[in-house]
């Protein structure tokens, strides 16, 4: 006769501490401080004890920080490489671009923050002072924070356990002086894992407006957002909507669209219908976006005339009236 072993309840994401170790079972499980998993942990005592477990110190000082922040937009995937770093570099810029609004940029995106050298900051340093740590500034309006200001190359890895990126992005939230903030906008690295579960912990009672998430037209994409999908309605994440990226390639002579990743199963648009999750809009691929990243330029500026800039703004502006905001054009 075969043992057959009874199947263990998933965690709730939200009951796993920031510093927790991988396959946590989370505080609220009846094998918390008990599991293979819970060797070592620094909170195995506490979870295994009957002592009613606190909530996180940070929490009070994130939430007062976050207090002055309006709007806050965390822009996710699930799959890696589909473009989500510069959809959030042009979010930020096309709010920034209008004089009375106050944005700020920040990248959790631990293991490859790419976003200083998007905005053309890559060789800033962050400063202290008694108020906390002073976002790099791009333009007057439009602060940016990122673990890439913090490393002595831009050839070092880190390589970094779960408890410590968890730790910087609290300080990324309690100790940067982010000031008064119209939009807050959050990249996220590829997945559903230590960063994503840490944003939505340290964020609960400050409140999340929304996410974006940012797709590619290939089934072999979709399968990942479908994941992030799911991840945001576990947790309670208002999914504001879809963008389709590289959604054909805009040829910048001619001006005209061929499909370079065809959407054999549907893409966004099917996804979204699937889902009842608004598709915002579809980007095409033009180089010159490529070009813009890597000289740390606008390309909404640069290229206003490009149907991936009138794409970007058009979904921008979606953005902003589900937000209760004005309109960029």
């Amino acid at each position: 006769m075969l043992a057959v072993q009874q199947p263990t309840l998933a965690p709730d994401p939200l009951s796993v501490p920031s510093n927790a170790p991988e396959h946590c079972p989370g505080t609220e499980s009846e094998l918390a401080g008990k599991a293979d998993a819970c060797n070592g942990c620094a909170n195995q005592e506490i979870c295994a004890s009957n002592t009613p477990k606190g909530p996180d110190p940070a929490l009070p000082f994130i939430r007062e920080r976050m207090s002055t922040v309006k709007h806050k937009i965390l822009v996710l995937s699930g799959k890696g490489g589909v473009g989500k770093s510069t959809f959030t570099a042009q979010l930020g810029w096309a709010f920034a671009a209008d004089e009375q609004l106050q944005t700020g940029v920040m990248d959790v995106d631990i293991c490859g923050p790419s976003i200083p050298t998007i905005f053309g900051v890559a060789a800033e340093q962050v400063h202290s002072s008694s108020s906390g740590w002073s976002p790099v500034y791009v333009q007057d309006n439009l602060g940016v924070m990122s673990v890439g200001f913090m490393l002595s190359s831009s050839r070092d890895a880190v390589m970094w356990r779960g408890p410590k990126k968890n730790g910087l992005i609290a300080q990324f939230l309690k100790d940067v002086d982010w000031g008064d903030l119209d939009y807050l906008v959050i990249d996220t690295p590829p997945g559903t894992s230590d960063e994503h579960l840490s944003v939505v912990q340290y964020l609960k009672e400050s409140g999340i407006d929304g996410a974006v998430l940012v797709t590619t037209p290939q089934e072999v994409a979709l399968q990942d957002v479908r994941r992030e999908i799911d991840f945001c309605r576990k947790v309670g994440i208002r999914v504001l909507g879809l963008v389709e990226n590289m959604s054909g390639f805009v040829c910048p002579g001619c001006k005209t669209e061929s499909q370079i990743f065809k959407p054999s199963t549907g893409g966004a648009e099917r996804l979204a219908k699937e889902t009842g999750i608004q598709l915002l809009g579809k980007v095409p691929l033009d180089p010159r976006i490529g070009k813009s990243a890597d000289y740390g330029v606008s390309f909404l500026d640069e290229y206003p005339d490009s149907p991936a800039s009138h794409a970007y703004l058009d979904i921008i502006d979606k953005i902003k009236c589900i937000l209760g905001g004005n309109s960029t054009q």
